[in-house]
């Protein structure tokens, strides 16, 4: 079939002239619902009301969303969310959702439909708990990255590794456009609070920061540690107080370990330092700090025990380097990734300060001065963690840092 962007009224007919998923629905009256609140793409929530059954149906189109037909993009970015999604079947199945339908040529994926769980920062704007999150996520974290590094492959399975998902070259550059660059110069892609105009010139002219983005951006241009979500923020996560789902990998290549883990961590302190100006719970704060302590700490232990689990790969053969030296290199080979997290993470709160892509935490905050209170907190925690990156070597660190703000 030739490619067109199906609109809800054309949905209907194409999802259920698709027999495997008119099985699944079952007869009955289906309605359907476009619910993308994302950057990239159109997400279609279709539910049977008589069977109670539903699918998501999810469409690229030819463009950035967020920018409108103006701004040209490959939909070859669904090939890389079926893989990713493919890759996480095998090795976290129980936390990335079912595959029932894909059409590249469509550019189109049909996936299980999470209707009991919520996207988590909705969850975490309004101030929910959920008691198995970390444990989940350092999970997905330590599972993703281990079994697709060069810590459990063979060297000829990592570069076809590689092959098969580093041709995911444009959103990998807008990733270096918008999370690296265009946020901290102007540019009319920006989207700066006007009570914010003193701060956004001032950080336009901070070289010394400058330069130590130019120093992430290179580790994220060039290394290929592992598969990499790539966009792995607390809107590409489902949940509810019993499960876990990570969603959208359409920004997936291989790259640093540390690029998810501080994307992450990233959005969590927003989601901290936004509820000084929400709820202003700060029971519920003190949550979200000690669960970036939990996902770390929790990633690290299981990572750790992968690695010993399966000693031989392309990095090393068993027999090599006496236990000692070995695990020394094993600590020093931790810590860089943990300090790497944080620079990344930096990166990551102060590009949603003015940066075209902002987040509902902060942005979402009604009262224009408020707003403007968390905006500046942001920046003051972004700058500070990518100024000090090399230097912040533990969580405890991290977290004493985004305390004092």
């Amino acid at each position: 079939m030739l490619y067109k962007i199906l609109t809800t009224d054309i949905l209907k007919a194409y999802i259920l002239d698709i027999e495997e998923v008119s099985t699944y629905l079952q007869e009955g009256h289906i309605e359907i619902h476009e619910i993308g609140d994302g950057n990239l793409n159109f997400v279609y929530n279709v539910m049977n009301i008589d069977t109670k059954r539903g699918i998501i149906v999810k469409q690229a189109v030819p463009y950035l969303r967020i920018a409108g037909e103006g701004f040209p993009l490959s939909r070859e970015r669904i090939s890389f969310e079926i893989r990713a999604l493919g890759f996480y079947q095998e090795v976290v199945p129980h936390l990335a959702p079912k595959i029932y339908y894909a059409d590249e040529a469509m550019s189109l994926l049909i996936m299980q439909n999470l209707s009991e769980h919520i996207i988590m920062r909705k969850g975490l704007i309004d101030a929910l708990y959920y008691p198995n999150f970390t444990e989940h996520i350092s999970t997905f974290l330590a599972r993703t990255l281990f079994f697709s590094s060069s810590l459990y492959l063979n060297s000829a399975k990592k570069r076809a590794l590689v092959d098969k998902f580093n041709s995911n070259r444009e959103l990998c550059k807008l990733t270096e456009d918008f999370v690296f660059t265009l946020p901290f110069m102007e540019d009319e892609t920006n989207d700066i609070n006007p009570d914010l105009f003193n701060e956004a010139y001032a950080l336009f002219a901070e070289n010394r920061f400058k330069k130590n983005v130019l120093k992430l951006k290179y580790i994220f241009m060039t290394q290929s540690d592992a598969l990499l979500h790539g966009d792995l923020h607390t809107g590409s996560i489902m949940l509810n107080q019993k499960e876990t789902y990570v969603i959208d990998p359409e920004f997936a290549f291989v790259g640093p370990f540390a690029f998810d883990i501080g994307a992450l961590i990233a959005n969590m302190i927003n989601a901290y330092l936004s509820h000084f100006y929400r709820s202003e719970n700060r029971e519920y704060q003190m949550w979200i700090l000690e669960s970036i302590r939990e996902v770390y700490i929790k990633f690290e232990n299981k990572f750790l025990a992968l690695w010993s689990q399966y000693p031989n790969s392309a990095l090393l053969k068993e027999g090599f380097i006496c236990e000692n030296e070995l695990n020394e290199f094993k600590a020093e080979f931790m810590q860089n990734i943990f300090s790497q997290s944080v620079g990344f993470a930096g990166c990551k709160i102060a590009r949603r300060v003015f940066g075209i892509a902002g987040v509902e935490d902060i942005r979402g905050i009604e009262d224009r001065e408020r707003r403007a209170n968390a905006e500046r907190l942001a920046l003051r925690i972004g700058k500070d963690l990518i100024l000090n990156y090399e230097t912040i070597t533990n969580v405890d660190m991290l977290i004493a840092r985004v305390e004092k703000g």
